[in-house]
């Protein structure tokens, strides 16, 4: 196995729990594989049951390379049902993950812009279309959601979510 490939394993390791890889630029936030997909705990929480989603909070991305809103408080064990809606004219996707997996995360899209993956903290938005993501943020903390398309991230799309 090529050192390249090593390092792009080892980086998903960190933050992608186990699940289906589907191509970055899939909208594949309905997909009924996304919705069955194992949860895994993370440094950032785990993924929420849609059930027991207890607000539904929406998100607008646009090609401004902003989120709106660009930060939440969260109660720590609430799971909260992102709508993570696309206003541009370019992919975007709202990633959640602490400040240095996102940064890590950032820094292999821009080394292997064809990389394949999928995970249920992660949403993948066409233009004018919606996506979804519940997650549990059963951690406090300070994190982020990030855009990870190519220069996204680097252009400052960038949100925070405060766990107490």
């Amino acid at each position: 196995m090529g050192t390249d490939l090593r390092l792009v394993l080892l980086g998903l390791a960190a933050v992608v729990p186990d699940g289906p890889a589907l191509a970055h630029g899939e909208a594949h936030a309905a997909s009924p594989k996304r919705a069955s997909a194992a949860p895994g705990q993370t440094r950032f929480g785990i993924a929420g049951d849609p059930a027991r989603a207890t607000r539904t909070v929406v998100v607008e991305m646009s090609d401004q390379m902003r989120f709106s809103p660009e930060a939440l408080v969260v109660k720590r064990n609430e799971t909260v049902r992102f709508v993570v809606r696309n206003r541009g004219s370019v992919m975007h996707e709202m990633a959640i993950g602490t400040p240095e997996e996102l940064a890590e995360h950032a820094a292999l899209m821009k080394r292997f812009p064809d990389m394949e993956h999928d995970a249920p903290h992660m949403a993948h938005v066409k233009p004018g279309a919606s996506g979804e993501i519940v997650w549990n943020f059963n951690r406090a903390g300070t994190f982020e959601f990030a855009c990870l398309a190519l220069g996204h991230f680097e252009a400052g799309m960038i949100g925070r979510a405060v766990v107490r």
